[in-house]
This record gives structure tokens, sequence and C-alpha cells, in this order.
């Protein structure tokens, strides 16, 4: 499978609508449009053959590669370093601060010859719908459009007039085209892809793309310098703020959980999921993380899509919330099998859609009503209506708490009593008690505190196993669950009590290996699937919040500094590390970065305390 770079071997760039995957070797994988959902258009990184590719790379010899962002922007530079010079492709997408939702997407990418002299060889090899629709390429004076059943592929020339002798187009019988460019050192020249452009291909000189990237840059180091975090680990977590929105779609500020879909959490295996939505919990943690380093407006938008939520009530199986939506919060997510796609390295079945959609998941109530309070106590406070909903939403909740589901890792395998959901069914009650109170709102406040103790009581004397010393995965069970390292986080248990030091003890010699944590074992606790799993570094992080609360703070430092050692050279983090240390699941995962900024700060707090 030597056709399949590492996942890691990607960065990422956007424009707050949809987003690309380029790999090291100048290769655009994975690109879907109008959206984040939208099938894919470039689609290499789930069948190299039929998945369709945009490539830039040198045309002879061999060559190293370099990958970076420049500073504090969403801009990625790939270069290439050979014996007779240096060039580099700069790719990004032009971003703005609109939140109309557009069918124009543009994709510049830059080709620079730094030292020497470079020719670049340039594929476009576009895929629709998937690989499931043929285009064809109409070649014009100044580029060309590739077209299929309705879809359009606008290609650009960035270009100088006196050169366009030197543009030389191939194509061939499946429409794909074939571009040559030979450099100077100095020289800039380049592509711009349109995804629904209102006009026919044109001339595009290099001092305008070079405005384009400046304006860019522009637009991301404005927004950058809204953050207020000045800790110690600063610059990764500027890279997961940005990362993050990146993965957030501006019309309804949803944030999807990554930009891809059918990525493995085992190579060859058959948990290949879609990613490309907006689940509750990864929306709830958002608004938390994000208020935390000083994006108010992000986090605002983040709360409204969930307050929409709960305005609409789904009220299926799931609830009055569905765990997931699609980015304009339908909730459309029928699963299929695109079984004509071979998988990454052979991961089949790849999946798109989700059919863990319609899961009933109690966890989600108290992550939605634990961020809506968290917002409300820096600002955000929610209206009238929107307070009326969280009444609606805990009556139901006040009816449904005590009854099986399925559990914050969408297991397969028939609902259990989870204890996660218990004690986050726990954290909707108490956060609604505190608005109720703090904010003088009318609610049925005493029965509200009724079931709240109801539930502690209950996860106390079911939900901790005296053999085992620690609180466990369902009641009844043995089963240990790092879902549970955010009990202290949410204040359902003291840190530093003694049921929580002995579940963190038990925590330590079962789930974590190296300071890399699983989620739980799924040979003891089977969850309706073949097949094994990374550590999850959403989980790693969760350890180290839960160590530096519990005052063990230079094992919480040491395991942290390790875990950053596990990022991809451009600071991102995919899903899961497997046990060779490659990064596998979808890519790059938006609740992984949550949890980085997390731990950061909390385990910045906890430095600064021993200090003074």
């Amino acid at each position: 499978m030597k056709d399949y770079p590492l996942i890691a071997d990607h960065g990422l760039i956007g424009d707050l609508q949809t987003a690309a995957l380029v790999s090291t070797d100048g290769s655009i994988d994975w690109f879907c449009a109008p959206r984040f959902d939208s099938p894919s258009v470039f689609g290499a990184l789930l069948d190299h053959e039929k998945g369709g590719h945009f490539r830039i790379r040198p045309a002879h010899g061999t060559f190293e590669t370099k990958q970076l962002y420049f500073p504090d922007t969403a801009i990625l530079i790939t270069r290439f370093l050979t014996e007779a010079g240096v060039g580099e492709v700069i790719d990004f997408m032009p971003a703005t601060s609109s939140t109309h939702a557009t069918q124009n997407h543009r994709i510049v990418r830059l080709l620079r010859c730094v030292r020497g002299r470079m020719t670049f060889d340039m594929e476009i090899a576009p895929r629709f719908d998937y690989g499931r629709e043929a285009h064809q390429w109409h070649a014009t004076e100044h580029g060309g459009v590739c077209t299929s059943d309705g879809s359009t592929l606008t290609v650009h020339i960035v270009r100088e007039p006196e050169d366009a002798r030197l543009i030389q187009p191939r194509v061939d019988d499946g429409g794909d085209v074939q571009v040559s460019f030979t450099l100077e050192a100095g020289q800039q020249r380049g592509v711009m892809l349109e995804t629904a452009a209102d006009g026919p291909p044109r001339e595009i000189r290099v001092a305008e793309a070079q405005q384009l990237l400046d304006d860019t840059a522009g637009f991301w180091r404005t927004w950058l310098a809204q953050s207020t975090y000045t800790g110690r680990w600063r610059e990764m977590l500027q890279r997961s703020a940005i990362t993050l929105k990146l993965m957030t779609y501006a019309p309804t500020g949803g944030l999807v959980a990554a930009p891809t879909a059918a990525l493995p959490e085992q190579i060859g295996g058959e948990r290949n999921w879609d990613y490309r939505y907006t689940w509750i919990r990864d929306a709830s943690f958002s608004v938390y993380a994000l208020l935390r380093m000083g994006f108010t407006e992000e986090a605002g938008a983040f709360a409204g899509w969930l307050r929409d939520r709960v305005q609409e009530k789904a009220g299926g199986a799931s609830g009055p919330l569905n765990i997931m939506y699609r980015v304009d919060g339908s909730s459309d997510l029928a699963e299929e099998t695109l079984g004509h796609w071979e998988g990454y390295r052979g991961s089949r079945p790849v999946h798109i859609g989700n059919g863990a959609s319609g899961q009933l998941q109690l966890d989600i109530y108290g992550e939605a009503l634990d961020s809506l309070y968290f917002a409300d106590q820096r600002g955000l406070t929610m209206g009238h209506q929107g307070w009326l909903e969280v009444r609606d939403l805990l009556d139901w909740l006040t009816d449904n708490w005590d009854q099986p589901e399925e559990g914050i890792w969408e297991t397969r395998g028939g609902r259990k009593d989870f204890t996660y959901g218990r004690v986050m069914c726990w954290t909707a009650f108490d956060r609604a008690i505190r608005l109720a109170t703090t904010r003088s709102r009318p609610g049925p406040v005493d029965q509200w505190i009724r079931a709240r103790d109801a539930i502690y009581d209950q996860v106390m004397a079911r939900g901790f196993d005296s053999e085992r010393g620690a609180f466990v995965q369902q009641y009844g069970g043995k089963v240990l669950d790092s879902s549970l390292l955010r009990m202290p986080t949410v204040e359902f248990i003291a840190p530093q009590d003694p049921l929580w030091l002995s579940t963190l003890r038990a925590m330590d010699s079962e789930l974590v290996t190296d300071s890399l944590v699983y989620r739980y074992n799924p040979e003891a606790s089977p969850d309706g699937l073949r097949g094994s799993e990374g550590t999850f570094s959403l989980c790693t992080f969760m350890y180290v919040d839960a160590l530096g609360k519990a005052g063990r703070v230079e094992e919480a430092r040491l395991t942290f500094e390790k875990m950053l050692t596990y990022s991809n050279h451009l600071g991102l983090y995919s899903e899961e590390i497997a046990l060779t240390g490659e990064q596998i699941g979808n890519f790059p995962q938006a609740f992984t970065h949550l949890a980085l900024i997390d731990a950061a700060m909390t385990l910045d707090a906890q430095l600064d305390r021993k200090q003074h």
C-alpha cells in the first residue's frame, strides 16, 4: 500500500465552508464541495486509483519535501528540495467572514522557484461524486473546465502574458489534465480552481494571486489576534485554534468532528466512520475551549447552533436532541457504503453518512447544558425563548434519564446503563439549577434537584465497583472507561476524593500505556464491532487534565509533553494513535484539539499555583 501516504503526512487548508488535505508530496488527496459533507471531488485518500487527486511535484529526479504553515495562518507551504533547485507550492483557500453559504470555492496553488531551476509536473484528476461520475475536459486559452453531470471545476492559470508558451497541457482519454511549469529562481506561477465559477477560465496575473495570498494571511492573523492565551504552549494552542476554525461551517456555526470520512481506526479494519458532521458533544466542548482562549465570536456561534438544535426538538428515539447533524442543521445522515472504493490502505468498508445519528446518548444533554451555562457565565446569556426550550429539554430528561443507552462511544452492541451517561445527566440538572438560581429564571427547580440527587446516589451505589476500587463503564460491569476522566471536570466528584484517586490508579494500570490512553477494552466489553483500535488522543489529553486536578502535576506535564510528540509535523492530530505511533482515524479531529486546549490551560493553572 505504498501508494497511500500516512494519514499524518497531510496539512489542512480551508475557507470555513469546506476544506482540503494536502500531502507532504504536494497532492490534494481529499476535497469535498461545496460543503464539508458534500460528495468528494478529490478522494485519493480512500482509493488512490479511483478517488482522484490534484498533484504537483518536481518533474525530474529524486526530491525531499518539507511542509509548514505560514506563521499564524492556515496557508500551507510544501517545499521540494532537489540537486537542481528548491521549489515551493503554496496552498490556500481564500477565507472571508461571510456567513452566506456559497457553491463557489477556490483553491489557490502558487508555484515558486526559490533557488536554481525547477520543472513542476501538475496533474488534475477529479473524480466527482465519490468517483461515481465521469468527467470531460474543455480547454480554453487561459485554462479549462472539468464538467460532470452538473458539477464543474474551473481551472484558471496564474501566469504572466509573456510566458504563456511555457504551458503545455496534455489531456488523457479520461479527461485528466497534465501541465508542466518550468521556473527559474524568483519566478512564481500557479493555478486557481473554482468549484462554481461565474465565468470562463481567465488569466490570473501573479500580482493578483499574491494579493489573494496577502489578504488570506491578513484574515488569519487578524482572527488569531483575538486569542487571550499567554501560557506555556502558545504555539500549539494557536495551531489548534486555527485548526478548529478551519473545521467550522461559518453559515451555521457548526463544527465538524473532522473534515474526512472512513479513515480507519485500525488499518484493514471495519471501524471506518464518516465524521463530516456536527456532534452536539463536540459543539459543546468547543464553546468551553474557545471561550477559555478568548474567541467569543466563535463560541457564541456554537452556542447559537446548540440553542437552535434545542429549539427544533428532534423528538425521535434519541430524544429531543439528535447526537449529530449535518452542517446546515438537518438530520438526514443515512449511512451507505461506497463498495467501489477500496478504502485507505485496503480498509473496507468505506462509510459515508453515519448510522449512529439516531442513537440515544444521554451524555449530550449534560454537555449541552454545561456549555450553555459556561457561556452564560461569560456574558453569552440566552434569551427568554432559549430558556423555555431548556426547560422543555429538562422535562424530557426528568422522565428519561434512568434508561439504557448507546453511550458516548456510539457502540453498536445494544443499549446499556452507562455510568458516564448518568454522570452527564446529573450535570444537565445541576447546570439548569444554577442557571435558574443565578439568573432568577422560572422553572421546577425542586423537581430538578430531586432528579439530580437521585442520579448522584445511583451512580455512587451502582457505578462504583468496590472490588476494583473504581467507577466502571456500566452498572454491574467491571470494565473501566476513560470517558469517566471527566467526572472531576464537571464537578461530580472532588478531584482529591479517595474514590476518584483509586479510580485514577485503576486506569493507570489498565487503560494507560506509556502515557497514551485507551477508551476501554473492547474485548472485555464487546461493542458489536470486530477488530481493535489504537489509543484515543482525546482520552490522553483528558487524562492530563485529570492528573493535574488530582495534584499529580509533574506526571501530567510529562504526559502532556509526550503527547505533543505524537502530533504530525504541523501540530495536527487524528483521532487515534496506533501501537506503532502512527496516527489513525479521521484527521484532523476536532475533539482532540479541543481537549488539548483544555489540558494545557488546566496544566498552566496547576503549574502556576505550584510555583507560588
